[in-house]
């Protein structure tokens, strides 16, 4: 059988992909993915180019990019003749945040390894980490 024309139920492309169903039909919901044709029975039946997105989609999400870069990227792959700069930018800004989250995590990191470092594990009366926290000027970073 032509794979192009190779169809499959919403439980058959939730296996496929690694989706849940409830997830499938949000992507729907939000037009993401197309609506599927429906047997007279009301199933729903998808085509390959269906499994094809919605595991270009869940990839996406798996690397943290937004529900609105990854409608971008589905925009933009409608046409493959135009230049790449728009999907570079897109994933340049996604790097630029990943890259600041992580360094906001390792500050984050480092105040509450001081935190522990500096606390003499002695009463809750005298503890260091109950000090930190309700006095955000004895912190060591800005996190």
């Amino acid at each position: 059988m032509n794979e192009k024309l190779q169809e499959y139920s919403i439980g058959q492309l939730s296996r496929l992909s690694d989706v849940k169903v409830p997830t499938i039909r949000y992507y729907e919901q939000i037009g993401l993915l197309e609506e599927p044709y429906r047997t007279e029975g009301g199933q729903r039946r998808y085509f390959s180019d269906a499994l094809d997105r919605l595991r270009m989609i869940a990839h996406a999400r798996a690397l943290g990019f937004s529900i609105d870069a990854i409608r971008e990227f589905i925009r933009l792959a409608g046409h493959p003749e135009a230049p790449c700069e728009d999907l570079d930018q897109i994933t340049m800004h996604h790097l630029n945040d990943v890259t600041q989250r992580i360094q906001k995590l390792e500050r984050l990191k480092a105040e509450l390894q001081s935190m522990l470092k500096n606390c003499q594990h002695g009463t809750i009366e005298k503890c260091r980490i109950l000090e930190v926290l309700s006095d955000h000027n004895h912190c060591q970073t800005e996190h």
